[in-house]
This record gives C-alpha cells, structure tokens and sequence, in this order.
C-alpha cells in the first residue's frame, strides 16, 4: 500500500467513527438497545482502525508541517493542540464507557456516557478539519 494514502484513510475513519457516536446517540435516545450497542462498537473499531493506521503512517513518514500563514496558522494549531490533548483523555474515557455498558452497569455508563460522547465526537470531526487544513488548505 501507498504509505501517502494513510491521511486520507485516517480521514474517512475518523468521519466513519463520528458517524457511528451520532447513531448511537439517536438509537440510544431511540431506545434502540442493539442498534445503540452495534455503533458503539462500530465507533470503537474505526477509531481503533485510525490509530493503528495513523501510527503506521508516521512510524514511516514522519511529521508533516503545517505551511498556512496569518490567521489560520493560529486557528490551526489551537484545533491541533486540543485535538490532541482530548485525544489522550479519550481513550481511558471510551474503554470505560464501553465497559460499563457491555457489563450492564447502565448507570455509571450514562453518567460517563455523558462526558465521553461529546470528547470522542469532538476529537473525530477534529481529526477530519485537521486533515483538511493539513493536506488541503492552500494558502
């Protein structure tokens, strides 16, 4: 494989993953148990998928700049910063969270369900303008 496509493949995979985390949250909301369960873990998986993928692409190429100047530049970064930051919080959350739901402890899974959701969707739909403005933005 094309080590170059990696971007665009961690692109569509945080895309995919974002759009699981809104169906399961409107199956949830649905009482759509299993509908609910099954885009859990689709998010799970696809957001699993991505760091394999993106680890892969930067064990073999390395970092990539940013060249945008003026106002993006700053704009850029504080997406970045922040992408990053939660995308560290996120995955203790999102083990936890799936956990307590596969084990049935409803409760504690609503109540961190409620932290985790936004997160991991926020770091998902990141991910995505991260790609954009690095691989796509001309300035």
């Amino acid at each position: 494989m094309d080590i170059s496509l990696l971007p665009g493949v961690n692109a569509s995979l945080n895309a995919a993953s974002a759009v699981f985390l809104v169906l399961g949250y409107f199956f949830i909301r649905q009482r759509a148990i299993t509908a609910h369960t099954m885009c859990m873990l689709a998010a799970c998986g696809t957001s699993t998928l991505f760091l394999v993928s993106y680890l892969t692409y930067h064990y073999f190429h390395g970092s990539t700049r940013f060249l945008g100047t003026g106002w993006i530049r700053p704009v850029y970064f504080a997406i970045l910063i922040s992408h990053t930051i939660l995308a560290v919080v996120i995955v203790p959350l999102a083990i936890t969270t799936l956990y307590r739901g596969l084990r049935g402890r409803f409760d504690k899974h609503v109540r961190i369900a409620k932290i985790t959701l936004p997160l991991w969707l926020y770091v998902s739909v990141t991910g995505v303008v991260i790609y954009f403005l690095l691989y796509h933005f001309k300035p």
